[in-house]
């Protein structure tokens, strides 16, 4: 767990460096969530490795170790808003999914983060307007879930057939 909280928190470092090019508010690529999903998926044979308090708990120190090293503390509260959504529904997704569909769980993924972001931006600013990010946020996280599901996925399948 604490190898893989370390690889998310530097995955997390590293992808605060990239600028993006599309200037939406709350945007990133996600790459981070590739190791909530492998903790999530990951198997020897047909038993679980990590237990959902496992994963969870990945989730949450690199959450909080991530702004304590980048300084971005208001950060936190739309992470945590958008972690917690995307991981409940991770959950409920990896009981539905087959091994070579991880990647649509990478997209669901990211759209209840970017939900859990909108939730939290409307309770700081106590502005429903912030909700009209929502469609950009939705089709930025669709892209980029879809990479950090593949990612996840392509790494899981290599496990499995050493």
């Amino acid at each position: 767990m604490a190898a893989l909280t370390a690889i998310a928190l530097i995955v997390f470092i590293i992808e605060t460096q990239i600028p993006l090019p599309i200037p939406i508010p709350g945007a990133k690529l996600g790459l981070a969530n590739t190791v909530t999903l492998f903790a999530l998926f990951f198997k020897k044979k047909t038993k679980q490795v990590f237990t959902t308090a496992d994963a969870f708990m990945i989730l949450l120190c690199r959450i909080m170790l991530g702004a304590a090293f980048t300084g971005r503390f208001i950060a936190l509260l739309y992470s945590i808003a958008g972690g917690f959504l995307s991981f409940a529904a991770l959950v409920l997704m990896r009981r539905l999914v087959t091994d070579k569909q991880i990647w649509a769980c990478g997209v669901i993924s990211a759209i209840f983060h970017n939900i859990g972001q909108i939730l939290a931006a409307m309770a700081i600013t106590r502005s429903p307007a912030i909700a009209a990010y929502l469609p950009m946020l939705t089709i930025t996280g669709v892209a980029t879930g879809i990479i950090t599901g593949l990612v996840a996925q392509i790494i899981l399948g290599r496990l499995r057939h050493e």
